[in-house]
């Protein structure tokens, strides 16, 4: 088992190994939907993503907010929590039981000597998985997980869009070129064609970038050189004559004759 930091680290190096041609984490990870499947409240995903560290959280608080997620995002087809009855009901519970879970908290609040409920196995373990099957087959563990171990989970399918992308080049032309219209007429090539021409045009983008790369460069070079406006070896000439007294080059010329 991956240490969880670690863990979630490996992820986003290996997202971010898979994104190239200009695109960042931003353009695939949506937070709010991160939030939601983890059930990690948003602002820490958005700490876990900097490389930041989650709150300190007693793991009884951990589930029993993460069970009020759940009621609150998994709802009944008419828009309607789960009652705590239906609930328990599923896996052979009491609602008292998820009364007793979910209030168990405010009981214990100030009572720092206490040990609280969830530090251990035994009923509460069993009703943890119970209602992590109930709402949609949760993965057992779910509601206790630490933050990092969460969101390297919800992670997962983001990682796998990705790695399916750049192992499909027909993925590739549309996604990563946003050439749609060649993409809906890849069926009439060969796999070993569709590969070539999404290569083709991976070597012409890297050879725009190298050479715009080294025009901007080159430009910066030559500005660097040629120094400030109107200073060239003329305009320094012009400018020392001015400044000792002698006459402009050209100032006194006679005019010439156009006839």
């Amino acid at each position: 088992m991956r240490e969880p930091r670690r863990g979630l680290a490996e992820t986003l190096s290996h997202i971010d190994s898979l994104l190239g041609d200009g695109r960042s984490r931003e353009d695939v990870l949506d937070v709010g939907r991160l939030s939601l499947d983890s059930g990690v409240p948003r602002e820490v995903v958005e700490a876990l993503l900097e490389g930041g560290e989650p709150p300190a959280e007693d793991i009884t608080d951990r589930i029993v907010r993460r069970f009020g997620h759940l009621r609150e995002t998994r709802l009944r087809p008419d828009g309607s929590r789960h009652s705590y009855e239906e609930i328990a009901a599923a896996f052979g519970a009491s609602r008292a039981s998820l009364s007793n879970l979910v209030n168990s908290r405010r009981r214990t609040a100030g009572r720092g000597a206490e040990q609280r409920p969830g530090r251990s196995g035994g009923p509460l373990a069993s009703t943890q998985a119970g209602i992590e099957k109930f709402y949609f087959g949760q993965p057992n563990g779910w509601l206790s997980a630490e933050p990092e171990t969460a969101l390297d989970d919800a992670l997962q399918p983001v990682l796998r869009g990705l790695e399916e992308q750049a192992a499909d080049p027909m993925a590739r032309l549309r996604h990563a070129h946003g050439l749609r219209r060649l993409a809906a007429r890849a069926p009439q090539l060969a796999e070993e064609e569709i590969q070539l021409v999404t290569d083709w045009i991976d070597t012409i983008l890297e050879r725009r970038r190298a050479q715009g790369a080294h025009d901007a460069q080159g430009a910066h070079d030559a500005q660097g050189a040629q120094g400030a406006p109107g200073q060239g070896v003329r305009g320094r000439g012009v400018q020392r004559a001015r400044e000792q007294g002698a006459p402009t080059p050209g100032a006194d010329a006679p005019p010439r004759d156009v006839r």
